[in-house]
């Protein structure tokens, strides 16, 4: 029988598989498409999860150096501009790096791991069992697995066939226009920026919202750039175009731009979405049925919180389902990916559904940012709206005591080469701990000696060894 099947081949399926290899599962990936999906899609990483790649390193294979990720000094929230560089504890970071090459990597990391990747292989059935479920594919033989994760995105076929429904709400008042372009070179800004005749400068790689719309311009090193627009009630019909976006972009901006087609390597996009999607799976778990990324959760993409929520997901979920199929978990660990991990999927629903009324054209949105805009003015109101894009704002209910208790770990020297094992770890200053099924490191130079778990999550910290044996006791259970 197999450990874990996963359904999907994308970047949540992938870490989870890399995860649970790690911890001495064996799982095996089940992917309908013959290959990786062609078409571009995030365009880059934000948030804790390039601090967690760092950890698990494959930070480096995605930069090509062994420099650790540094926060960044700036972002963007509902079109407008974020300041971090003064913020005392900046712990946004960004990675831009496209999501084909993210999902490229992760696959190459669980072939060394020994992952078994098969491809056009789709689910169409499922059936329970007390201590297994059984998998349908088309076209080939069932399999028996102890779980089944389904990380099939936002129409998940794991998530229909386990009976878990998907509420939330749809809109169709919005048409969103994407397309790889070429400008003319005089075009651009030494800042990157798009610089149109008769409005201004569009800046790059942020929102700018007009009272007619929402424009994005990227250009992209070493590929062609991106350009977006946001528009409301203007309905198309037939294939997206070029000369369609053309005329969206001179809407929004009320001035021609010059844009020509995609003459950099591709893969090239041009595409138009209708409306949106905000939903959340009433349950993240049936039985022996997980559900993992989008298939639990989908949202607007703007802020680019995706990548950072699934995979999240996966690290969270694959140590406590790699304990479950080893026999050796506590009571009630599975529940736990849920309780933990649900309520950030809720604090990134809210804040996207927030920033898509920010964009909106209207006076009375104007008025709405007048004030918004004053409020960022604040260190303390930035540092608010960080933490959260980052995924920090989220505190994990746990039974220890501490400032640092169910929070990320916070940065150590030596920490990032420590975590690639996936282990869990103590950091003992003193060198006095000592501990079972945990590796204890000395880590001269701390405040406080801290308990991680095998997600860089604190589950203890203490200068003394009170309630360290009932924490490793909750989260790793008995000798």
């Amino acid at each position: 029988m197999i450990d874990v099947v996963i359904a999907g081949a994308g970047p949540n399926g992938l870490m989870l598989a890399c995860e649970l290899a790690l911890a001495g599962a064996r799982p095996v990936v089940l992917e309908r498409l013959a290959g990786p999906a062609p078409e571009p899609r995030a365009n880059g990483l934000v948030g804790q999860v390039v601090r967690l790649l760092d950890r698990r390193g494959l930070h480096e294979r995605l930069t090509g150096n062994d420099e650790p990720p540094r926060p960044a000094p700036g972002f963007v929230f509902g079109a407008f501009p974020l300041q971090l560089h003064d913020l005392p504890d900046n712990l946004l970071y960004t990675l831009p790096v496209p999501q084909n090459r993210v999902e490229q990597m992760l696959a190459e990391r669980a072939a060394e791991l020994g992952v078994e990747v098969r491809r056009e292989h789709e689910v169409v059935g499922l059936t329970h069992h007390e201590n297994s479920v059984t998998v349908e594919i088309e076209g080939h033989e069932p399999l028996e697995a102890a779980f089944l994760v389904g990380a099939d995105g936002g129409h998940s076929v794991v998530r229909k066939l386990a009976g878990i429904d998907f509420p939330g709400v749809t809109t169709d008042d919005s048409v969103s226009r994407t397309g790889s372009v070429s400008v003319p070179p005089e075009s651009v800004g030494a800042d990157g920026s798009l610089l149109v005749p008769g409005f201004g400068a569009v800046p790059a790689f942020r929102h700018l919202r007009t009272d007619r719309g929402l424009v994005a311009w990227a250009p992209f090193p070493g590929r062609s750039p991106g350009l977006t627009t946001v528009e409301w009630d203007q309905p198309e019909e037939g294939e997206a175009s070029l000369a369609e976006l053309q005329a969206s972009v001179e809407r929004v901006l009320g001035a021609p731009v010059r844009i020509g087609p995609p003459t950099g390597p591709g893969p090239h996009l041009m595409r138009r979405l209708f409306g949106g999607n905000t939903r959340l799976a009433s349950r993240y778990r049936a039985g022996r049925v997980l559900l993992l990324g989008d298939a639990a959760h989908v949202h607007s993409a703007i802020g680019g919180p995706g990548l950072n929520l699934g995979l999240q997901d996966a690290v969270n979920l694959g140590w406590k389902l790699a304990a479950e199929v080893r026999g050796d978990a506590p009571k009630g660990l599975l529940d736990t990916y849920e309780s933990e991990r649900r309520p950030a999927a809720e604090r990134v629903t809210m804040h996207t559904q927030a920033q898509s009324v920010l964009i909106r054209p209207g006076s009375d949105v104007t008025a709405l940012r007048v004030l918004f805009g004053e409020l960022l003015e604040l260190p303390a109101n930035r540092q608010h709206v960080a933490d959260l894009l980052a995924g920090v704002d989220i505190r994990y209910d746990m039974p220890a005591a501490g400032p640092l208790v169910g929070r990320p770990a916070p940065e150590v020297p030596g920490l990032r080469e420590l975590t690639r094992t996936g282990r869990p770890l103590l950091l003992d200053p003193a060198g006095e701990l000592r501990a079972d099924r945990v590796d204890v490191v000395p880590m001269p130079g701390l405040d406080t000696a801290l308990l991680l778990r095998p997600d860089c999550y604190v589950a203890w910290q203490g200068t003394t060894a009170d309630g360290l044996d009932e924490a490793i006791a909750t989260w790793f259970g008995t000798p």
